[in-house]
């Protein structure tokens, strides 16, 4: 896959048709040591399009790419605000169980959740600063 990009980067770069000592000279300029077998297979593979162009070749492989479906895709559309379908049906917020209030002030009310009464903290502190 590097050495392909590196072909593409070297024909950005100007080279009309890049050679394999084009692609070893990029490679090598990041500290990359070119494999031989993957070159020579990268210039077969390439030389199965004959005189085409290469970015002829890709824009063709993208249209057919485009009549492929890439999953995802299914499902409900999510609600886009507004009430819930039912009218009074929609639920409150759950309260915070109390392991959650517990687990925030025990670190600190570090996320700003509001979990622990860190006035009560503060006082401390500021009792240790004058003494």
């Amino acid at each position: 896959m590097k050495e392909l990009a590196c072909y593409l980067l070297a024909k950005q770069g100007g080279i009309d048709k890049p050679s394999k000592d084009d692609i070893k000279k990029i490679l090598d300029s990041v500290g990359i040591t070119a494999d031989d077998a993957k070159l020579d297979a990268l210039f077969t593979d390439l030389g199965k399009f004959g005189d085409q162009k290469l970015d002829d070749v890709i824009k063709e492989g993208m249209e057919q790419l485009a009549v492929i479906p890439s999953g995802g895709g299914g499902g409900a559309p999510a609600d886009a605000g507004g009430a819930a379908p039912g009218g009074d049906d929609a639920k409150a917020p759950e309260p915070e169980s109390e392991s959650e209030q517990e687990s925030s002030k025990a670190a600190g009310d570090l996320f700003g959740g509001g979990g622990g009464d860190s006035s009560s903290e503060e006082e401390e502190s500021d009792d240790d600063d004058s003494d």
